[in-house]
Protein backbone atom coordinates (compact mmCIF):
# COMPACT_ATOMS: atom_id res chain seq x y z
CA UNK A 1 0.00 0.00 0.00
CA UNK A 2 1.51 3.19 -1.54
CA UNK A 3 1.95 5.41 1.91
CA UNK A 4 2.70 9.32 2.29
CA UNK A 5 3.27 10.35 6.17
CA UNK A 6 2.92 14.07 6.62
CA UNK A 7 4.50 15.40 9.94
CA UNK A 8 3.38 18.75 11.36
CA UNK A 9 7.73 19.45 12.64
CA UNK A 10 6.45 22.01 15.58
CA UNK A 11 3.63 20.09 16.75
CA UNK A 12 5.70 16.79 16.76
CA UNK A 13 8.52 18.45 18.42
CA UNK A 14 6.49 19.60 21.40
CA UNK A 15 4.39 17.07 21.69
CA UNK A 16 6.77 14.16 21.05
CA UNK A 17 10.52 14.87 21.57
CA UNK A 18 11.42 18.66 23.66
CA UNK A 19 13.13 17.61 27.02
CA UNK A 20 13.85 14.02 25.97
CA UNK A 21 17.30 12.86 24.60
CA UNK A 22 15.12 11.42 21.40
CA UNK A 23 15.48 14.30 19.08
CA UNK A 24 17.82 12.75 16.58
CA UNK A 25 14.93 10.58 15.56
CA UNK A 26 15.16 8.39 12.27
CA UNK A 27 11.48 8.69 11.02
CA UNK A 28 11.87 6.24 8.78
CA UNK A 29 12.36 3.45 11.26
CA UNK A 30 9.70 5.28 13.35
CA UNK A 31 7.20 5.12 11.02
CA UNK A 32 8.31 1.53 9.66
CA UNK A 33 7.70 0.27 13.10
CA UNK A 34 4.32 2.29 14.07
CA UNK A 35 2.80 0.89 10.73
CA UNK A 36 2.53 -2.39 10.04
CA UNK A 37 4.30 -3.88 6.80
CA UNK A 38 1.57 -3.75 3.90
CA UNK A 39 2.39 0.03 4.17
CA UNK A 40 4.95 0.78 1.34
CA UNK A 41 6.29 4.42 2.34
CA UNK A 42 7.03 6.19 -0.09
CA UNK A 43 7.30 9.85 1.09
CA UNK A 44 7.92 11.50 4.41
CA UNK A 45 6.74 15.19 4.09
CA UNK A 46 8.04 17.40 6.36
CA UNK A 47 6.99 20.59 7.42
CA UNK A 48 8.63 23.02 9.47
CA UNK A 49 9.84 26.61 9.69
CA UNK A 50 13.56 27.45 10.70
CA UNK A 51 14.17 28.71 13.88
CA UNK A 52 15.64 32.14 14.42
CA UNK A 53 18.60 31.28 17.01
CA UNK A 54 17.18 34.96 18.86
CA UNK A 55 17.18 33.35 22.12
CA UNK A 56 19.90 30.52 21.33
CA UNK A 57 22.51 30.65 19.24
CA UNK A 58 22.92 26.92 19.04
CA UNK A 59 19.46 26.27 18.00
CA UNK A 60 19.40 27.47 14.42
CA UNK A 61 22.65 24.93 14.01
CA UNK A 62 21.17 22.26 15.56
CA UNK A 63 17.84 22.32 13.58
CA UNK A 64 19.90 22.72 10.55
CA UNK A 65 21.78 19.76 10.91
CA UNK A 66 19.39 17.43 11.45
CA UNK A 67 17.49 18.40 8.42
CA UNK A 68 20.62 17.90 6.25
CA UNK A 69 21.27 14.23 8.46
CA UNK A 70 17.19 13.65 7.45
CA UNK A 71 17.58 14.68 3.56
CA UNK A 72 20.80 12.59 3.51
CA UNK A 73 19.89 9.21 5.43
CA UNK A 74 16.22 9.08 4.51
CA UNK A 75 15.55 8.83 0.47
CA UNK A 76 11.83 8.90 1.05
CA UNK A 77 11.99 12.47 3.09
CA UNK A 78 11.38 15.54 1.64
CA UNK A 79 11.47 18.94 3.83
CA UNK A 80 8.64 21.99 2.79
CA UNK A 81 9.26 25.65 5.27
CA UNK A 82 6.74 27.64 6.70
CA UNK A 83 8.02 31.12 8.87
CA UNK A 84 7.89 32.65 11.83
CA UNK A 85 5.89 35.97 12.61
CA UNK A 86 6.73 37.80 15.51
CA UNK A 87 4.73 40.90 16.41
CA UNK A 88 4.01 42.80 19.74
CA UNK A 89 0.38 42.09 21.43
CA UNK A 90 -1.37 43.20 25.01
CA UNK A 91 -1.97 39.99 26.95
CA UNK A 92 -4.31 40.12 30.01
CA UNK A 93 -2.41 39.01 33.34
CA UNK A 94 -2.71 36.01 34.65
CA UNK A 95 -3.23 37.41 38.74
CA UNK A 96 -3.95 41.24 38.06
CA UNK A 97 -3.88 43.36 41.22
CA UNK A 98 -6.58 45.65 38.95
CA UNK A 99 -9.21 44.28 36.70
CA UNK A 100 -8.39 44.21 32.86
CA UNK A 101 -5.32 44.82 33.30
CA UNK A 102 -2.48 43.90 30.70
CA UNK A 103 0.81 43.93 29.56
CA UNK A 104 2.94 44.00 25.85
CA UNK A 105 4.28 40.80 25.05
CA UNK A 106 5.98 39.63 22.10
CA UNK A 107 3.75 36.51 20.46
CA UNK A 108 6.14 34.02 17.88
CA UNK A 109 3.58 31.85 16.20
CA UNK A 110 4.78 29.58 13.26
CA UNK A 111 2.87 30.17 10.00
CA UNK A 112 2.15 27.84 7.11
CA UNK A 113 2.74 24.49 8.07
CA UNK A 114 -0.92 23.68 8.78
CA UNK A 115 -1.70 25.62 5.41
CA UNK A 116 1.04 23.17 3.36
CA UNK A 117 -0.12 19.87 5.06
CA UNK A 118 -3.46 20.17 4.16
CA UNK A 119 -2.92 21.45 0.68
CA UNK A 120 -0.34 18.75 0.01
CA UNK A 121 -3.06 16.22 1.51
CA UNK A 122 -5.42 17.38 -0.89
CA UNK A 123 -3.30 17.72 -3.94
CA UNK A 124 -1.33 14.07 -3.72
CA UNK A 125 -4.53 12.44 -3.49
CA UNK A 126 -6.33 13.77 -6.54
CA UNK A 127 -2.66 13.18 -8.17
CA UNK A 128 -3.15 9.21 -6.86
CA UNK A 129 0.07 9.61 -5.05
CA UNK A 130 -0.87 7.50 -2.07
CA UNK A 131 -3.05 4.89 -1.28
CA UNK A 132 -3.02 5.57 2.21
CA UNK A 133 -2.23 9.37 3.95
CA UNK A 134 -0.97 9.24 7.45
CA UNK A 135 -0.99 13.06 9.25
CA UNK A 136 1.40 13.18 11.98
CA UNK A 137 -0.26 15.60 14.31
CA UNK A 138 -2.84 17.07 16.84
CA UNK A 139 -4.11 20.38 14.59
CA UNK A 140 -7.59 20.30 14.83
CA UNK A 141 -6.92 22.91 11.49
CA UNK A 142 -6.19 19.69 9.63
CA UNK A 143 -9.39 18.32 10.15
CA UNK A 144 -11.04 19.38 7.04
CA UNK A 145 -8.79 18.73 4.37
CA UNK A 146 -8.85 14.99 6.00
CA UNK A 147 -12.62 15.35 5.87
CA UNK A 148 -12.84 16.37 1.85
CA UNK A 149 -9.98 13.31 1.34
CA UNK A 150 -12.53 10.72 2.83
CA UNK A 151 -15.28 12.55 0.62
CA UNK A 152 -14.00 12.56 -2.04
CA UNK A 153 -11.58 9.84 -2.56
CA UNK A 154 -13.26 6.92 -0.55
CA UNK A 155 -10.48 4.08 -1.94
CA UNK A 156 -7.93 6.04 0.30
CA UNK A 157 -7.30 5.32 3.78
CA UNK A 158 -6.25 8.94 6.49
CA UNK A 159 -4.35 7.45 9.30
CA UNK A 160 -3.73 9.61 12.31
CA UNK A 161 -0.54 9.58 14.89
CA UNK A 162 -0.26 11.54 17.88
CA UNK A 163 2.79 12.89 18.88
CA UNK A 164 3.38 12.91 22.30
CA UNK A 165 0.33 12.48 25.58
CA UNK A 166 -3.23 13.51 26.14
CA UNK A 167 -5.99 12.65 23.74
CA UNK A 168 -6.06 12.38 19.90
CA UNK A 169 -8.13 15.86 18.80
CA UNK A 170 -12.00 14.88 18.54
CA UNK A 171 -12.14 16.45 15.09
CA UNK A 172 -9.43 14.53 13.65
CA UNK A 173 -10.64 10.99 14.33
CA UNK A 174 -13.85 11.79 12.84
CA UNK A 175 -11.87 11.56 9.82
CA UNK A 176 -9.26 8.70 10.27
CA UNK A 177 -9.89 5.36 9.78
CA UNK A 178 -6.85 4.37 12.29
CA UNK A 179 -5.01 6.23 15.32
CA UNK A 180 -1.94 5.63 16.52
CA UNK A 181 -0.25 7.17 19.43
CA UNK A 182 4.11 7.80 19.61
CA UNK A 183 5.06 6.34 22.87
CA UNK A 184 8.84 6.82 24.56
CA UNK A 185 10.52 3.20 23.75
CA UNK A 186 9.90 3.66 19.98
CA UNK A 187 11.76 6.56 19.92
CA UNK A 188 14.39 5.66 21.78
CA UNK A 189 14.71 2.20 19.08
CA UNK A 190 14.31 5.04 16.04
CA UNK A 191 17.50 7.16 16.03
CA UNK A 192 19.62 7.85 13.44
CA UNK A 193 23.22 6.84 13.86
CA UNK A 194 25.74 9.69 15.56
CA UNK A 195 27.70 9.73 12.52
CA UNK A 196 25.22 9.85 9.20
CA UNK A 197 27.29 7.33 7.14
CA UNK A 198 28.79 9.46 3.50
CA UNK A 199 28.98 12.79 5.24
CA UNK A 200 30.51 14.57 8.51
CA UNK A 201 27.31 15.30 9.95
CA UNK A 202 27.08 14.40 13.55
CA UNK A 203 24.37 14.26 16.11
CA UNK A 204 25.01 17.78 18.45
CA UNK A 205 26.42 17.23 21.33
CA UNK A 206 24.38 19.35 23.52
CA UNK A 207 20.44 19.37 22.57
Amino acid sequence: MKTIIYIDGFNFYYGAVKNTPYKWLDFKSLFSKLLSEKHNIVKIKYFTALVSGKYNSNQPIRQQTYLRALENYIPEFQKYLGHFLTHEIYAPLANPKFPRESAKIIKTEEKGSDVNIAVHLLNDAWLNDYECAVVVSNDSDLAESMRLVKKYHKDKLVGLIMPGQGHPSKELMKHSDFVKKIRTGILRSSQLPNQIPGTKLFKPTEW
